[in-house]
């Protein structure tokens, strides 16, 4: 324990991977049509088209398509849509836009791709693809697009072909045969969702394998990298084949799959995982069922489990659209803006999932993935400047981003200290998740931060001294203090003149 920060570096400020923020948009709900006659125009039967202003509700299942009704209701997002609110994406503070599944499929969420290599016509085009990340690139973003790799829709020629051709090409695609329910596995269950058989060298070449592949040619397109559906699923040797043909397409891509567990022990197979783990124990801490203190520990094995630079490039999360989001997680307000606080706080990348920072509520799917609540985004909405400010903060303080992670020893509060190899951009982070005001005095374990040399609380504004390498701090009730060096002169003078 304790010992990250000296086995590790940060890592290069140059790698785009390395603690991003990360926007995350649902494709079909994030930008409402500018025209919803004519796009209402494009969703055939079965499809449904839903005004903006309504709410998605449960539904019931369709028997002859195998999917919920909730499912093919569609309220017309597309890429020009997200084109033309990169803006507001960027200005949020934004590193990189994560869309969900943008190919041809039968269903709304579109994690049931009838071919791989089409966009969605209801969404665009290739062009269009290639012009709205053309824009993001120039606004100093990148793009990630959601590779669903595990399944195909079960209305896709692909599998069609394969159903009806006992000796066709496809056959071995997928697994077909009378021990499976409905004569074929299907993923979970779910029966519009056919497995396939990546173990086939056809599927392998068509997906990642050939230079005219799925994962391949996307990147080529210009797109920055995949996040990896249920990647777990897929398994080391496959998730290792993906990244190495990902990294020799585009060198510096990134490959992130959708690994729910442990955040630790995927690496080198992906770059980096998904981690609700460090803000589970982060809710866990601020409901009672431990102290600031264990909760601190518990981060720290995990970064240390991890390695410093793969848990840099894992996704931090709290929700998206598999979850209930997270006002409806952590209703109270005063300990959900800690947890928000420790997602732009602790090593990784934090994910934004669209709407949560203007405070959107959806206790689950298909409520969670609601329309974009615009009306919502203005100075007024303290959800949305809370966010504003952390992200400012983050920001400014670039250890925050991709410094070393030192836990410091308290007893109720958590405490660490985020540092690179230059004082000024060190931060030290103090929780208080007790409804009590708590006072408590530790060391700042940061060698380079002078006596003489105050800190400033970014939240509030509060100058604190550090004083002999010992920071005594009085938090209020649930609070969150993120404390960085004043290196300004005094009388012509500072203890940082000759530290870098």
């Amino acid at each position: 324990m304790g010992q990250i920060h000296r086995a590790l570096k940060p890592a290069a400020p140059r790698d785009w991977r390395g603690g991003a923020v990360v926007y995350q948009v649902f494709v079909d709900r994030f930008a409402p049509p500018k025209d919803p006659a004519a796009t209402a125009k494009k969703f055939l039967p079965p499809k449904r088209f839903r005004p903006w202003s309504e709410l998605p509700t449960s539904g019931y299942l369709e028997q002859s398509l195998g999917v919920w009704s909730h499912e093919l209701d569609f309220w017309g997002g597309d890429l020009q849509g997200i084109r033309e609110r990169l803006p507001y994406v960027r200005q949020l503070g934004a590193d990189v836009l994560y869309m969900t599944p943008i190919h041809r499929a039968l269903t709304n969420h579109r994690y049931d791709a009838i071919d791989y290599m089409q966009i969605a016509p209801e969404l665009g085009t290739k062009a269009d693809l290639r012009e709205l990340i053309g824009d993001a690139h120039r606004d100093g973003m990148k793009v990630v697009l959601d590779g669903v790799f595990n399944h195909m829709g079960a209305s896709s020629p692909y599998f069609l072909r394969a159903f009806n051709e006992p000796t066709g090409p496809y056959r071995k695609w997928f697994y077909i045969g009378s021990g499976y329910p409905n004569g074929y596995r299907a993923w979970a269950g779910a029966r519009n969702l056919a497995a396939l058989n990546l173990r086939t060298n056809a599927v392998r070449e068509y997906i990642w394998g050939g230079r005219n592949s799925v994962v391949r040619s996307y990147l080529r397109d210009g797109a920055d990298g995949w996040r990896l559906d249920v990647g777990y699923e897929l398994g080391p040797e496959i998730l290792s084949e993906i990244t190495k043909a990902a990294h020799q397409t585009k060198p510096g891509s990134e490959v992130v799959g959708e690994i729910l567990g442990y955040p630790a022990g995927w690496f080198p197979e992906v770059d980096g995982v998904f981690n609700f783990y460090s803000l589970k124990v982060a809710q866990l801490m601020l409901d009672g069922s431990m102290s600031g203190s264990r909760a601190g520990k518990l981060m720290e094995r995990a970064v240390q489990d991890a390695g410093l630079e793969n848990a840099l490039r894992s996704w931090l999360l709290i929700d998206n659209h598999d979850t209930a989001r997270a006002a409806n997680q952590i209703p109270d307000w005063s300990s959900r803006r800690l947890v928000e606080a420790l997602l732009f706080t602790l090593p990784g990348s934090p994910v934004i999932y669209y709407g949560t920072e203007l405070g959107m509520k959806g206790s689950g799917d298909p409520e969670n993935r609601a329309p974009m609540r615009w009306d919502l985004a203005s100075s007024g909405n303290r959800e949305y400047q809370w966010f504003r400010k952390l992200i400012r903060i983050r920001r400014a303080h670039p250890a925050l981003r991709y410094g070393d992670f030192r836990l410091l020893d308290t007893d109720r509060l958590l405490a660490f200290a985020r540092s690179t190899d230059k004082v000024r951009e060190s931060a030290i982070v103090v929780v208080n998740p007790l409804d009590r005001e708590v006072k408590e005095s530790f060391g700042i374990r940061l060698g380079r931060i002078m006596s003489w040399g105050d800190l400033a609380d970014q939240v509030t504004g509060t100058v604190m001294p550090s004083r002999n390498g010992i920071l005594q701090v009085t938090a209020p009730p649930k609070s969150v203090m993120i404390f960085c060096p004043k290196v300004g002169k005094r009388f012509g003078y500072s203890p940082y003149d000759r530290i870098p």
